[in-house]
């Protein structure tokens, strides 16, 4: 088997190192909207989208152009991953995976990539890397990166640059250990489990939340641009950057421990961006409970539901296991002793009570129990195939299982008898 895996470290440049790795990420993003500006020019006098290839041999044309210069002093291959990058996002566009490709802005995301891994030397035991027109970077040794090294992405993050190394080897297939588990993802419990236990939140902006506004403030009182503003607006990234990477240490500790322990893993199919829109609404039809739902949407993308479903995702494939994604339809409305189905049964937010049979429980419980079955419906309908060939998995067309299929999948009775 196959395994693709990335290590990301903190670089430690000299001043000479920093200076170009600024240019050379200001050379890509150039690039980058040098091509988005032409495609729209091309596209407002009824030409045809330019691909990948033309767009390349007009780079060529830039490089060598007296009125930039510069662009011949960056890496060649960096500058075609721009090309690349913008292709792929043309191509989500026109399958309406995502909007229209917008020009990047300095500071942001500010990063280049080494495809070819001939041009890449990596010195594991002194903890050095060799990109370039870079030549040797030193890194936080924290761990041994294992395999062949395909390409290198050099970022820059709350003035921190960082090296993601991208590497292949060959892996046993492995075999899934543990049982089944279904996942009940919300807000007072970060994930509860059918098998009683839970994970509490974090909640890492919160427990920042005060700081960040105090931050933001001074920057706001500063003039934009000045020096006093760069310097409060690099405290307010470096803010910004303990909160994500708090919760991105909790959410690979969260779904390394699940994925290690469970054979086959069942969560809802939840749409996160429609769950946290905002209720404002317009002025002509104003929206109702504005600030409660502000501070709902708050909570919701405070806890990372979908890069928790993401990490999850690929870490079961590398275990040989089973991921499945379930219909989230009625999930903590349906008793998982009886099946009945009401809106009656979530008493509160907390507590499920049927009101067919009586059966009392924590309604997070419940419902992992019900995402548990559906998942074993789904596997049942033929639509789920063994992970650690792919990590992007989906459920065949048609195969999320719908709640009122359980009270007869719980019974013995397969969809396929009747």
């Amino acid at each position: 088997m196959e395994l693709l895996q990335a290590f990301q470290f903190e670089l430690m440049p000299t001043g000479e190192q920093t200076r170009k790795m600024r240019q050379f990420a200001g050379a890509c993003r150039f690039v980058y909207n040098k091509a988005l500006a032409v495609q729209r020019e091309n596209h407002e006098d009824g030409g045809k989208f330019i691909g990948k290839f033309a767009m390349k041999k007009l780079f060529t044309g830039w490089r060598n152009s007296a009125e930039t210069p510069w662009l011949a002093d960056s890496p060649r291959h960096p500058c075609d991953e721009s090309i690349l990058d913008l292709d792929r996002a043309f191509q989500n566009f026109f399958v309406k995976r995502a909007d229209f490709p917008r020009f990047k802005r300095k500071g942001e995301r500010d990063s280049f990539r080494y495809p070819d891994q001939k041009q890449i030397k990596l010195d594991r035991e002194n903890g050095r890397i060799s990109l370039p027109k870079l030549g040797y970077l030193r890194y936080r040794n924290s761990r041994v990166v294992l395999g062949e090294v395909r390409s290198a992405t050099v970022s820059l993050r709350a003035g921190k640059w960082y090296v993601s190394i991208l590497t292949k080897r060959e892996v046993a297939q492995p075999v899934p250990q543990g049982p089944a588990v279904g996942i009940d993802v919300g807000v007072a419990r970060f994930a509860t489990l059918s098998d009683g236990s839970f994970i509490a939140p974090l909640a890492s902006f919160r427990k920042h939340e005060q700081r960040l506004a105090k931050y933001q403030r001074r920057m706001a009182r500063k003039v934009k641009g000045s020096s006093n503003w760069k310097k409060a607006k690099a405290r307010v990234q470096r803010i910004h950057a303990r909160i994500a990477n708090a919760r991105n240490d909790f959410l690979h500790k969260a779904s390394n421990t699940i994925s290690k322990n469970h054979a086959m893993v069942a969560v809802e199919d939840l749409q996160v961006r429609n769950m946290s829109k905002s209720a404002k609404g317009s002025a002509e039809a104003p929206g109702r409970n504005v600030r409660a739902k502000s501070g709902l949407n708050k909570s919701i993308l405070d806890q990372g539901w979908g890069e928790f479903r993401r990490q999850l995702e690929y870490k079961v494939a590398w275990r040989g296991g089973y991921f499945v994604a379930v219909d989230p339809k009625n999930t903590s409305r349906t008793c998982s002793c009886c099946g009945h189905v009401s809106a009656d049964n979530r008493k509160t937010q907390a507590l499920f009570a049927c009101v067919s049979c009586g059966h009392e429980d924590n309604a997070d419980h419940v419902g992992a129990l019900n995402i548990l079955a559906a998942g074993h419906a789904v596997i049942a309908y033929g639509g789920m195939a063994q992970s650690g060939r792919s990590t992007k998995q989906e459920p065949a067309e048609g195969a999320r299982a719908p709640v009122g299929i359980l009270a007869k999948f719980r019974a013995g009775r397969m969809p396929n008898d009747e």
